[in-house]
């Protein structure tokens, strides 16, 4: 086989070869591996992966060269220890968490997110104007009246939901938590709030309990994975004293190949592709380096975890980085709308540009793009709108004078939406945002009548233009 090729074989050798009667694990992701051409000296490692002398293969490259390439023995540490564990099981390692009824928050920029463990899950935000009550907006992400948290995996359940929404101990399922497959424990509830976006069905979460040693019960992220279904991560310690659920680093397995007698010590064909790598990798480097400013490529790079995702009120909100156009060339191209905004983590996707539209989107490798006009622009709909409406927001210095705090600016004419028979229509709302990343971009939407919309953008770059605002709110390019 040619060199990659081999690369491919010796991996697949690690998933299929059978020795001491013993099979392999099944090749996976999860698992990491790296090839080493040691030459003739060879040192096996003395801690961590094992190695036997016959636990080998040869393999032949398409050059007829031959390696004797030595397998690691890929077994847990903690297998025995996995195996022989009797103590409590998850459910009633979390047993304390459910019957203190503790509530774990978490807040973002408009939802704060309240999991009361095997009660609910919550999320709210409060309107606070003075000299009225606090009115508070709220969905229900979901409810534990369907069954009992504490049951076991496979245990059999009084209210039964017509399927079992557990896995048995054996098939215990893992998430990518910053990179590493980590074991978690579900829990699921339903019949939360109904969701206009799926014909009124209750929404639904996934509470995934994940060992940490040093947590307090902390939720580490809301996503919401398809309309109206939610997963939470939750961070605990309680779970850590059973040994399927702790957290371990995935050690990269060591194979390592020899020459047998008249080959070289690395197949021809891979020192070639190495070195073809690395001329690749120069030019590279200096083409990024050297890259013009107004160059467009790159718009966006992602600075945020998967968090906070809410329900067809707030449908996402992301932060991300603009590209290193200058401040000027910047603010230039985006009054022009030429260059566009993005945002969000969830489901839908938001493309915001100036004086243009404002589109949701949805990408899906099998369906391809589903894309939702929300608004268009219109400049005489807007100054008809901003006459009835605050096009501008002011805010008082400490020195008396006043200075442009927010704009906003209207954009109808959208897809009709199915519930109101009418246009989508979105009010965007661009604000100053000071941060520690200049060009770091934050969007969010809110949806607080079917299909009117509220599309919130923050930015330190807004705060550059928005005393330019005219009385319509209608920004310009600072002189």
């Amino acid at each position: 086989c040619p060199a990659p090729a081999l690369l491919c074989g010796l991996l697949a050798a690690v998933a299929a070869v059978a020795e001491g009667g013993r099979a392999l694990p099944q090749l996976s992701d999860d698992i990491p591996f790296r090839v080493n051409w040691p030459g003739t000296e060879l040192s096996l490692p003395t801690t961590g992966v094992l190695y036997k002398e016959d636990n080998y293969i040869i393999m032949t490259t398409v050059d007829k060269e031959k390696y004797k390439c030595l397998l690691p023995l890929i077994a847990s540490g903690n297998e025995e220890e996995e195996k022989d564990y009797k103590g409590p099981t998850p459910g009633e390692l979390l047993e304390p968490l459910f019957k203190q009824s503790s509530c774990s928050y978490r807040i973002e920029s408009y939802w704060t997110y309240e999991v009361c463990h095997g009660k609910h899950i919550r999320q709210y935000h409060e309107e606070k104007e003075t000299g009225q009550k606090i009115n508070i907006q709220e969905y229900y992400l979901g409810n534990m009246i369907m069954r009992n948290p504490l049951s076991e995996p496979g245990e059999s359940q009084e209210l039964s939901c017509g399927s079992d929404l557990f896995l048995s101990l054996s098939q215990i399922p893992t998430k990518n938590i910053e990179g590493q497959m980590t074991p978690y424990y579900p829990v699921e509830l339903g019949n939360g709030t109904p969701c206009s976006l799926r014909q009124n069905l209750p929404r639904s979460s996934t509470v995934m309990y994940i060992c940490h040693p040093e947590a307090k019960h902390e939720i580490l992220s809301v996503a919401e994975v398809t309309t109206c279904e939610y997963e939470v991560v939750i961070l605990t310690p309680l779970l850590c004293n059973h040994p399927k659920y702790r957290f371990r680093a995935s050690p990269v397995n060591d194979i390592f190949c020899q020459s047998l007698p008249g080959s070289p010590l690395k197949p021809h064909n891979l020192e070639q592709l190495e070195k073809q790598q690395e001329m690749l990798k120069m030019p590279f480097r200096r083409v990024k380096e050297e890259e013009m400013p107004s160059t467009k490529e790159e718009k966006f790079s992602s600075i945020h975890k998967p968090v906070a995702v809410g329900s067809h009120q707030l449908l996402t909100v992301g932060t991300t980085h603009i590209s290193k156009l200058t401040d000027e060339q910047l603010i230039k191209e985006f009054l022009s709308g030429s260059y566009c905004f993005h945002g969000g983590v969830g489901w839908w996707k938001y493309e915001f540009c100036y004086g243009k539209y404002v589109h949701q989107y949805h990408e899906d490798k099998e369906s391809g793009k589903t894309s939702v006009v929300v608004g268009t622009w219109s400049r005489e709909e807007h100054i008809e709108w901003s006459r009835k409406n605050a096009a501008r927001t002011f805010y008082l210095r400490e020195d008396g004078t006043q200075t442009v705090r927010m704009v906003s600016h209207f954009y109808g004419n959208g897809d009709v939406c199915d519930l109101t028979d009418k246009p989508r229509q979105v009010t965007v709302k661009l604000k100053c945002k000071e941060s520690d990343s200049p060009h770091a971009v934050t969007i969010y939407m809110l949806e607080p009548h079917s299909c009117q919309y509220i599309l919130g953008v923050e930015s330190p770059v807004i705060c550059k233009i928005l005393d330019t605002a005219d009385e319509y709110g209608l920004l310009s390019v600072p002189s």
